[in-house]
């Protein structure tokens, strides 16, 4: 099925200045950092050329963007935020440091899922605390939380537990009744929850996204969810993300945030942002049942050329992480995809040591691109 999204100019998009085009030669196909393809949802652009117009490119004044998200997700997610409790940040990964900064100190243990998102990594170890790795567990539909494990780790002394759900890279999302327990647990153990849900606005049919700070007062007393408009409608270079906190109680804590760190968010974030909470619904709406073809069609196009590679469609997202085992290319793949296929894929390995044998694959483009992606995928192995 062929719509909006589907018109997409290869030869535009090869002009685009940003990390996804600009980081590989001509020849290579990029399919690996998480930007999509789309052009600007109509609102979004609107409100950028008026600011260009008008010159208006100086600090960012956040008046307004907690009030428009308020309003969207009691429409789209029947989540109450009180915009009391949000606190503007640049994106979601800086927000999340500075919430563990925060909640934590040197030397105590953050809990992350692995796989997890690569950042996860880097930002830990920067600020000085520990990795405790619970790996999800894989069956026979794809990957799940072990809640045991989880217990074990909040049990043995971690301190925060990094949520990502919708989880990057498997494109799991969890139930409420998982969510739930994760509460139970972290406030049995003293254990701060910082949720990123960076990719919640982006849940495909047949899965329902519950931020994790609207399981209430009580069960998120110790909790924040993080999110921004910047994945569901491409704008993560504008920076421009909210921190919402779960309880009165974490809502003061975070008056220990650095005062400056709201100054270090982007106007055209603040800016896009607004026009997309307030006026982006149909775009993101018309985005959604896009994906949901794409993710379809990914799996036609992998049994049909690469029927060796394990695939399990993503509940949330563009993101698919495929298991390239059975194609006995070592614990590398994506290297000899570019090398031979020259399409650029994210690899496994970078997501942690059970990522070995794994590329994370971008379906956030045309039907036509994504088909290309895997016909130089499968030349690659030819």
């Amino acid at each position: 099925m062929i719509d909006g999204f589907d018109q997409v100019s290869l030869e535009m998009l090869r002009r685009r200045r940003s990390e996804k085009w600009a980081t590989y030669p001509a020849d290579v196909l990029p399919a690996f950092v998480a930007e999509m393809d789309f052009p600007l949802a109509a609102p979004i652009k609107d409100a950028l050329l008026d600011a260009i117009t008008l010159g208006d490119t100086g600090y960012a004044l956040p008046n307004g963007v907690a009030e428009a998200f308020a309003e969207f997700a009691r429409s789209w997610l029947s989540w109450s935020v009180e915009p009391a409790r949000v606190v503007l940040v640049p994106d979601v990964m800086v927000g999340a440091a500075e919430v563990i900064r925060v909640v934590t100190k040197p030397g105590d243990g953050v809990v992350i899922d692995t796989p997890a998102y690569p950042p996860f990594w880097s930002t830990i170890r920067e600020y000085g605390r520990g990795f405790v790795e619970v790996p999800l567990q894989r069956t026979a539909t794809g990957w799940d939380l072990d809640l045991e494990a989880l217990e074990r780790a909040f049990a043995s002394g971690a301190r925060a537990y990094l949520l990502c759900n919708p989880h990057n890279p498997t494109g799991r999302v969890f139930t409420r009744a998982q969510l739930q327990r994760i509460a139970d647990l972290a406030n049995r153990y003293e254990v701060a929850v910082i949720a990123d849900e960076i990719h919640g606005l982006l849940t495909l049919p047949g899965a329902s996204h519950v931020p994790f700070v609207s399981l209430g007062e009580v069960a998120a007393r110790n909790a924040v969810t993080v999110i921004s408009a910047s994945k569901a409608w491409n704008i993560a270079g504008l920076k421009c993300a909210l921190v919402v906190a779960g309880s009165d109680e974490m809502r003061a804590r975070l008056a220990q945030l650095p005062v400056d760190l709201r100054d270090r968010t982007g106007h055209f974030g603040v800016l896009a942002s607004i026009a997309a909470f307030r006026q982006g619904g149909p775009w993101l709406r018309a985005l959604v049942s896009h994906l949901d073809r794409n993710r379809h069609l990914l799996s036609e196009l992998l049994a049909d050329r690469l029927p060796g590679v394990r695939y399990v469609p993503p509940e949330a997202g563009y993101l698919a992480w495929l298991d390239c085992a059975e194609l006995r290319l070592g614990p590398d793949p994506a290297a000899r995809f570019l090398e031979r296929g020259r399409v650029a894929l994210s690899r496994g390995l970078d997501f942690g040591q059970n990522g070995a044998g794994f590329v994370r694959l971008n379906m956030g483009t045309s039907s036509q691109l994504l088909a290309q992606t895997v016909a130089r995928m499968a030349d690659a192995i030819t």
